[in-house]
């Protein structure tokens, strides 16, 4: 199984809100997944993103490739370093 960290969307309609997921890559986005650890509000001033850092750094171990958009909050989150 290919696992993969990527964002599902939750917001309402032009209101985005995303939650950071590890799934199956060939489940579709919304779709089922592994695991919830983090979030992502694109829609506030400095972007906010939580992340689980010890679930995230777990996933990296296992072999879960992440998708750009998550690379980029785990890189500004300090995760990605921790790797």
């Amino acid at each position: 199984m290919a696992v993969v960290m990527r964002l599902s969307r939750v917001g309402a309609k032009k209101t985005p809100f995303y939650r950071v997921m590890v799934a199956d890559r060939r489940k579709p986005r919304d779709g089922k997944f592994i695991e919830k650890i983090g979030y992502y509000d694109p829609r506030s001033s400095e972007k906010k993103a939580v992340v689980d850092e010890e679930r995230a750094l777990y996933w990296l171990k296992q072999g879960a490739k992440p998708s750009e958009t998550v690379k980029q909050i785990l890189i500004r989150e300090g995760i990605w370093q921790k790797k």
